[in-house]
């Protein structure tokens, strides 16, 4: 079991975050005592997306390519609908996603994050929630989508939106909290 204060934790994410899904968590994450670092598709700075236009910008610590996933306890994947569908299609993105699922580390997406799941084919058979929109997508990937602020199924942990952030921060934290969990991989 991991405490919070002691963890490493990965956020991924392109231009086009919702910027409260990623700032809130790597903030709050941070507060809480955890290492958190942000990994951009070229560790360059990354811009999220607030209401009906740009947001703010976020610095990336380092490159997709160069993450190794070992090194870390956990990954969230902020939504917005444009972060998540350029991850996606990413190799190397993919590829985390991959080696934390595979690891029974914690994996946590919000809003339209969990995407990268579906692609992953990590929803089958599990609970899952998100963004009201991406619904379909996660039942045809065999996902049993509920409407509840967060959702957990052996360590992956889902939401809907930055109005279930503080559940979702507080579900990470308790998950790190019990460590690795035993998942078939999909």
């Amino acid at each position: 079991m991991a405490k919070i204060a002691e963890a490493r934790i990965l956020i991924i994410s392109a231009n086009g975050f919702e910027q409260s899904e990623l700032m809130v968590p790597r903030d709050e994450l941070r507060a809480a005592g955890a290492r958190v670092e942000v990994a951009s598709p070229d560790g360059k700075t990354i811009r999220g997306w607030k209401g009906e236009d740009w947001g703010e910008s976020v610095e990336a610590d380092t490159a997709l390519g160069a993450v190794k996933p070992q090194d870390y306890d956990a990954l969230v994947i902020p939504g917005g609908q444009i972060n998540p569908d350029l991850l996606r299609v990413n190799k190397e993105a993919m590829a985390i996603v991959r080696a934390f699922l595979d690891s029974g580390k914690v994996v946590a997406a919000i809003c339209h994050g969990p995407w990268l799941l579906v692609e992953a084919d990590a929803v089958r058979g599990r609970t899952v929630t998100s963004y009201a929109s991406i619904r379909t997508d996660v039942k045809n990937a065999g996902g049993n989508w509920v409407d509840r602020e967060v959702a957990v199924d052996k360590g992956i942990i889902t939401s809907r939106s930055p109005a279930d952030l503080k559940a979702f921060v507080a579900k990470i934290i308790e998950e790190i909290g019990e460590g690795r969990h035993e998942r078939k991989v999909a």
